[in-house]
C-alpha cells in the first residue's frame, strides 16, 4: 500500500481496522477487529485520527544524540546532523577535518561574584583533563550488584525483562579499578586524547563496561552550553557553543552542596576528568539493537532534553510539559529553606565552585526575579535574543531545577524526608486522558518493591512525573488503576488490556544510566518490549512506540539548542520511533522536545492543553530548507506527527 493510500484510511472505534505493515519481504495486511485490546463502552481510547490506538513511551537515561548516534550513517536519501555529518570525526572515531568545531576550552570567571553563563576569558585545552572512573562500580557482587557476580543471581534479578542473551551482559563490565581515580583503562591515550569528542571504545573501554557518569544538572549544563547571543549566527541563532563541558566538569562537577572547595583543587577532584566528551560509535558495533532499529524505522537528530539538568526536572516534563515549583504543601507558592536554593556564583577564592547546588544542597531558582543568584545571567540572555522567548516564570515562585524526591511515597502517604519537593498542584496528561476517559498507565519497574519501602527496589521515584501529583496520589483508586510494575506490562500485553498510553521506565540495573547500568542493557530492556508487541500482528499495526532517554546525561551534543524558556531546551537526546508508520530508516529534522510527546497523545486523541501555560501551547515549528533545524517562529515544538507516515 502506498503513503498515498494509506492516508485516506479512516478508522472509527466499532470499525475494522486493516493496516499495511510493509515488511522486507513485501507488504503484509493484518486485519482484526478495530482493536484486540478489550475496553470498556464508555473508553474514548480508541477515538483516535490516525491509525495508531496505543502509544508506548520508553524512557531510559542520561545520553545525548551525538554520545549514542554521533557517527551514524543514514541510508541514501536521507541526511543527519551528528559529529561524523559535521567532520568533527571520521567514520572509525577518529578526529575528522572539523575536528576543531568540537574544541573545548578552559575558563576563568572575569567577575567571580556573579554567575558567568558564558565567561570573556577562555582558552582551548591542549589536550583533555583524563577522563575518571568516578562511582562506576570495581568489582562484580551478588550482594552489591552491579554488575552480578553470577548468571544465577542476574537471572533471579531481571530475567523476566531481559531476553536470556541480555542477562549475561549484568555480570560484565567492572572496571577493575577504585573508585574516583583517572581511568587507566583508556591505556596510553588516558593523558594524550585530543582536545574534541573521543571514541570510548575506540581508545578505551568497550561497548560493554560500565563507565562514569558526568554532570547533569542545570546550571551547569546552561554554562557548559556557553550561550550568548552576541555570537547568533544563521545556522546557530541561540549563540550557544558547546565548548565549556570538560571545564564546568572540573571547576565544580555535581555540585558544591553548599560545602567549601576541598584542598589541593585540581582537574580530578571532581572525579569526573573530561568524561562528558566521550562518545560510542555504531560503526564499531557499538549500539547494535538500536542502530538497527534506526535503519528499519524513524529517528530524530533534532530531539531535545527539555530542561537543562538532570533527570527529575526532565522527567516531570514527560508528564506535565511544565516545571514544578515549591509549595506550602496545600498547593500555594512557598519560599523553600535557604539551602536548597541555587546559588551558582562561585565562591570566594575560587574560579566557578558554585556557593550552593547539589544534591543535597540547592535546587530551586525564583525565575522571576533578576537578582536571584543566577537568574539575572539568564535572563538577560533570553531578553538579548531575537525570538525573546518568556521564561515563564510565576511572580515570586522557586521552580524545580534539579532532582529532589517526589512529594508522595508509593503508598499515597506525604513523603516528609529531607530534599523533597512538596505535594505538587500542576496538572499532567494524566488528568486530561482521565477527564476524556482514556486509558493510561504508568508502568515503571521495581513498583512493587518500592511500594512495600524496600531499599533494595530499582524504582525511579523522581522519573514518575505522577508520583508528584496530588490529583492522583491522593487517590488510592487512581494509583492502583494507573501506576503499576512492568510486570504489568507484560501481562497486560499478553491479556489484551495495554492502555491507549503507556509510559515505561526500566529500573535502575537496566535504564542505560552511566556508572549504574550501561546503554546495552537499556537497549535490551526495549528489544524485549518491542519483540513483544510485533508478536501481536493487530496490536503492532495499532501501535507507535517512542523511545528516548530523560536528559543527555552531561555528555557533548554538537546540535543545534533552541532557547524555550528559563528552562531550556537542553541538549539533543536520542528519540526512535517504531511502528508500522514509521518504516524506512528515515531521519526527521522536526524540532521536538518532550513535550512533544504531549502534544502527538493530545493531537491524536483531540485533546487540549494540559494547562494555559504548559509548553504543549506552543505551536509546531515553521522550518526552512536552508535551515532545517532551527524554527523561524521560534519557540516552537513538532508534535512528532512527522515520523510517520499515515
Amino acid at each position: 500500500m502506498s503513503h498515498a493510500s494509506r492516508s485516506r484510511i479512516q478508522l472509527h472505534p466499532v470499525q475494522t481496522l486493516c493496516a499495511a505493515v510493509a515488511l522486507a519481504a513485501g507488504t503484509t495486511f493484518y486485519c482484526a477487529a478495530a482493536d484486540s485490546q478489550s475496553q470498556p463502552a464508555s473508553d474514548n481510547s480508541l477515538a483516535t485520527t490516525t491509525p495508531i490506538k496505543h502509544v508506548i513511551i520508553i524512557v531510559g537515561e542520561n545520553r545525548t544524540f551525538d554520545h549514542v548516534f554521533g557517527a551514524y550513517q543514514p541510508r541514501r536519501g536521507e541526511s543527519v546532523s551528528n559529529l561524523l555529518s559535521k567532520g568533527i570525526i571520521t567514520a572509525d572515531g577518529a578526529p575528522g577535518p572539523n575536528f576543531w568545531l568540537a574544541a573545548q576550552y578552559t575558563a576563568k570567571a572575569s567577575n567571580p561574584s556573579r554567575f558567568e553563563l558564558s565567561p570573556e576569558s577562555k582558552h582551548p585545552y591542549p589536550t583533555l583533563p583524563a577522563p575518571n572512573t568516578g562511582s562506576a562500580p570495581s568489582a562484580a557482587s551478588d550482594a552489591n550488584p552491579p554488575p552480578f557476580a553470577t548468571l544465577t543471581a542476574a537471572q533471579a534479578a531481571e530475567g523476566y525483562a531481559l531476553d536470556p542473551k541480555d542477562v549475561v551482559h549484568l555480570t560484565t563490565g567492572a572496571t577493575g579499578l577504585p573508585n574516583d581515580v583517572p581511568d587507566t583503562r583508556f591505556g596510553s591515550n588516558l593523558y594524550n586524547l585530543p582536545n574534541g569528542p573521543f571514541q570510548i571504545s575506540r581508545v578505551g573501554p568497550n561497548y560493554d563496561q560500565y563507565m562514569n557518569s558526568p554532570v547533569h544538572r542545570f546550571y551547569q549544563n546552561w554554562q557548559q552550553a556557553d550561550c550568548n547571543a552576541n555570537r547568533a549566527t544563521f545556522d546557530n541563532p541561540s549563540g550557544c557553543k558547546m565548548d565549556l563541558f570538560a571545564w564546568v566538569e572540573t571547576t565544580v562537577g555535581a555540585g558544591s552542596n553548599g560545602k567549601p572547595q576541598p584542598a589541593n583543587f585540581n582537574d580530578e577532584s571532581t572525579h569526573e576528568g573530561a568524561t562528558a566528551l566521550g562518545f560510542y560509535n555504531v560503526n564499531s558495533g557499538d549500539m547494535p539493537y538500536f542502530t538497527e532499529l534506526a535503519r528499519q524505522f524513524t529517528i530524530s537528530d533534532n530531539y531535545h532534553q527539555p530542561v537543562m539538568g538532570g533527570t527529575g526536572a526532565n522527567s516531570i516534563m514527560i508528564g506535565t510539559a511544565d516545571a514544578l515549583y515549591y509549595t506550602d504543601s496545600n498547593g500555594n507558592a512557598a519560599t523553600p529553606p535557604q539551602n536548597e536554593i541555587e546559588n551558582p556564583r562561585p565562591q570566594k577564592g575560587t574560579n566557578n565552585w558554585y556557593a550552593q547546588d547539589g544534591y543535597s544542597g540547592g535546587t530551586y531558582s525564583n525565575c522571576s526575579d533578576p537578582q536571584q543568584p543566577g537568574v539575572g545571567a539568564l535572563r538577560h540572555y533570553l531578553d538579548s535574543l531575537p525570538s525573546h522567548p518568556n521564561p515563564n516564570c510565576a511572580p515570586n515562585t522557586y521552580y524545580l531545577l534539579n532532582n529532589y524526591n517526589p512529594g508522595y511515597n508509593g503508598d499515597g502517604s506525604v513523603n516528609t524526608s529531607a530534599f523533597t519537593i512538596p505535594p505538587s498542584p500542576v496538572k499532567t496528561i494524566a488528568d486530561t486522558l482521565l477527564k476524556s476517559s482514556i486509558s493510561w498507565k504508568y508502568y515503571g519497574e521495581g513498583w512493587t518493591t518500592f511500594v512495600a519501602n524496600s531499599p533494595t527496589s530499582v524504582y525511579c521515584n523522581i522519573c514518575n512525573p505522577f508520583l508528584y501529583e496530588t490529583a492522583i496520589m491522593a487517590n488510592s483508586n487512581l494509583v492502583a488503576a494507573h501506576l503499576q510494575d512492568t510486570t504489568n506490562l507484560y501481562s497486560d500485553i499478553a491479556n489484551g488490556t495495554l492502555p491507549a498510553v503507556s509510559f515505561v521506565k526500566p529500573g535502575g540495573l537496566l535504564d542505560g544510566h552511566p556508572s549504574s547500568s550501561k546503554f546495552g542493557l537499556y537497549e535490551g530492556f526495549v528489544h524485549k518490549i518491542v519483540d513483544s508487541i510485533q508478536a501481536n500482528p493487530a496490536l503492532w499495526a495499532s501501535t507507535a512506540i517512542f523511545i528516548t532517554t530523560d536528559e543527555g546525561g552531561g555528555y557533548y551534543d554538537s546540535g543545534y539548542i533552541q532557547p524555550v524558556d528559563f528552562f531550556g531546551d537542553g541538549p539533543r537526546i536520542p528519540l526512535i520511533v517504531v511502528s508500522a508508520y514509521s518504516r524506512g530508516g528515515r531521519v526527521s529534522h522536526d524540532y521536538s522536545d518532550h513535550a512533544s510527546l504531549v502534544k502527538f497523545i493530545e493531537r491524536n486523541w483531540s485533546l487540549g492543553p494540559i494547562t494555559s501555560r504548559s509548553r504543549d501551547n506552543l505551536p509546531d515549528p515553521v522550518q526552512l530548507p536552508s535551515n532545517p533545524y532551527v524554527p523561524v517562529n521560534s519557540p516552537a515544538l513538532s508534535d512528532l506527527f512527522g515520523a510517520f507516515r499515515f
